[in-house]
């Protein structure tokens, strides 16, 4: 069994998830069941299916679920303009987040093909 833990796309996402909902704590009350739980959710699938992944027996299996954490990241991503757009975090917070999340998903395009070989 492999140890998520050490996986630095993972421990990568672990702080952008922490990060995210520092963030999040500034968006409006009447978001509180709306966008600030979803992008948090999403944000936080990417950590989650990383390590669900990495629990399982088989390759394929793991890469599997790599496949699912990049469909959370282009999720996050989404969730993520929305909430620059409706003024809910800074330009600069945007960019900050939005360049962690794009390494986030380099990694996770390259360990899906690391798996897949």
């Amino acid at each position: 069994m492999r140890d998520f833990k050490k996986f630095v796309v993972w421990q990568l996402s672990h702080s952008l998830v922490l990060n995210i909902y520092q963030v999040t704590k500034n968006f409006p009350k009447e978001e509180i069941f709306g966008l600030t739980s979803q992008i948090r959710r999403s944000f936080a699938s990417i950590s989650y299916n990383i390590s669900e992944g990495a629990g399982r027996v088989s390759e394929k299996e793991f890469a599997n679920f790599i496949n699912i954490a990049l469909g959370s990241s282009n999720e996050a991503e989404n969730q993520l303009l929305l909430a620059k757009d409706l003024g809910y975090i800074s330009q600069d917070d945007f960019e900050i987040l939005n360049n962690d999340l794009i390494l986030i998903k380099k990694q996770l395009v390259s360990l899906r093909n690391k798996l897949i070989k």
